[in-house]
């Protein structure tokens, strides 16, 4: 996505014509205009402003990486049906190979069964629900291989 499209879409959801924006910032609407249509940027300052106005924070605004837009996108509007449909195994397998072929190697039974007594404890200390207490438990998987990831970087 353009940095036009981010300042058109944020401010649609902002419910504010061009007219409104301009006012606000002291500019002509043809100069939000030309924002939206990548002909010209806005500088840091009317950037700043714009982010406030949008309620958005700078980096909200100024990201337009297409790719992570579209995962946003895709994970925002899936059904839960679809959810249910994809084999996420085997499309993350193609990425990472390794989720395609330790069962093979992998005594999962043992893994599971302390797995599950984590799920079952959130659940009893939390009263999560079971899908609350598997995403929770995700999540913490995921910080510590963040946090093992960010210590092997700052040791090179």
């Amino acid at each position: 996505m353009s940095l036009g499209k981010s300042l058109y879409d944020a401010r649609k959801k902002s419910g504010l014509t061009q007219e409104d924006v301009a006012e606000k910032l002291g500019v002509s609407r043809q100069t939000v205009s030309k924002w939206e249509l990548d002909e010209t940027l806005p500088d840091i300052r009317q950037s700043k402003k714009l982010s406030t106005l949008y309620h958005l924070t700078l980096d909200e605004l100024v990201d337009f990486d297409l790719e992570i837009k579209e995962i946003e996108y895709a994970i925002e509007t899936m059904s839960e049906e679809k959810q249910r449909q994809v084999d996420w195994t085997k499309l993350w397998g193609k990425k990472y190979p390794i989720l395609t072929t330790y069962r093979q190697e992998v005594e999962t039974g043992q893994y599971s069964r302390e797995l599950e007594k984590m799920l079952m404890r959130l659940k009893a200390d939390y009263g999560y629900s079971d899908e609350d207490a598997f995403l929770v438990l995700k999540d913490i998987l995921a910080q510590i291989w963040n946090e093992k990831n960010r210590e092997a970087a700052a040791d090179e």
